[in-house]
């Protein structure tokens, strides 16, 4: 049977990679020793795959055809197309897992969810970046989940709190054994396209982690829903690190590191959950 081995959540903001050669010296060196933390973890666990929700950012998806939920069941998909990141990954495809990629549609689907599918998508920015920064020569097998997080309505912090504990069953439901890691990417607070651009909240994002560290499931998701409203539109990312958090079992948060960065536009933060 699979086996869920580890959990983590990182940013993805597009300026790590757009502005990696004029970031200033110090917040080089932080992202570098924050992110090698992140990997050296991941490496440690030997996944055999990584399911990495994210949010598309206008990638694969438009307004005419916007997916609240949508699983990559392909056995491979495309490297990211965004100019800032051409020559990130040498392969020219990034690898799928299309038996676990189905099998989680068709349990998801038995749970009562109704996710959107494809069999080849765009891997952006936002897969992209944490992958990178990983630190993988090969990136192992992915599969990856899109959730809409940049055009209203979004899911509810409670939908996805549950979708997170959903996949945890679906993946120690899959008869192979598999070593699986989960990826939430995204956040924390920043704006994007608002007057409020470059805005980091600080106090929302440090509320948000004391959250993840003590809150129950309801207190979470209601804690999140009434915040996420009085902050930066970029911070609905969030919801990816609240299914993270519910697939490691809703406890066993451990901060790897927390900045605020004008240079990346964002609240930085990246995280491990322990698995329980």
């Amino acid at each position: 049977m699979a086996k869920v081995v580890g959990c983590f959540a990182a940013s993805h903001a597009p300026n790590i990679a757009r502005a990696w050669d004029t970031l200033n010296e110090g917040t080089r060196e932080w992202l570098n020793s924050r992110y090698k933390i992140l990997g050296d973890r991941v490496k440690a666990l030997e996944p055999d795959v990584l399911v990495v929700h994210s949010n598309d950012h206008w990638i694969n998806f438009f307004l005419d055809n916007i997916p609240a939920f949508l699983i990559g069941i392909g056995a491979e998909h495309d490297p990211p197309p965004e100019p800032f990141m051409k020559g990130l990954f040498t392969r020219d495809t990034l690898p799928g897992h299309a038996d676990l990629g189905r099998h989680i549609l068709d349990y998801a689907l038995e749970a009562d969810f109704d996710p959107s599918y494809s069999h080849r998508v765009k891997i952006d920015h936002g897969i992209g970046i944490p992958l990178w920064r990983v630190g993988y020569n090969d990136v192992p097998p992915i599969v990856p989940v899109f959730i809409n997080l940049v055009e209203k309505p979004f899911p509810t912090p409670k939908r996805c709190l549950a979708w997170g504990h959903m996949i945890r069953d679906a993946i120690e439901a899959f008869p192979e054994d598999l070593r699986v890691v989960v990826f939430g990417t995204g956040g924390l607070s920043h704006s994007i396209g608002e007057t409020t651009m470059g805005w980091i909240d600080e106090d929302f994002d440090l509320a948000c982690i004391e959250l993840f560290k003590t809150a129950s499931d309801e207190q979470l998701a209601n804690e999140l829903g009434q915040r996420l409203s009085q902050t930066g539109n970029g911070s609905a990312e969030l919801r990816s690190w609240s299914i993270a958090h519910a697939v490691a079992g809703s406890h066993g948060f451990d901060l790897i590191g927390y900045a605020p960065q004008p240079e990346t536009l964002i609240g930085c933060g990246l995280a491990e959950w322990k698995i329980g």
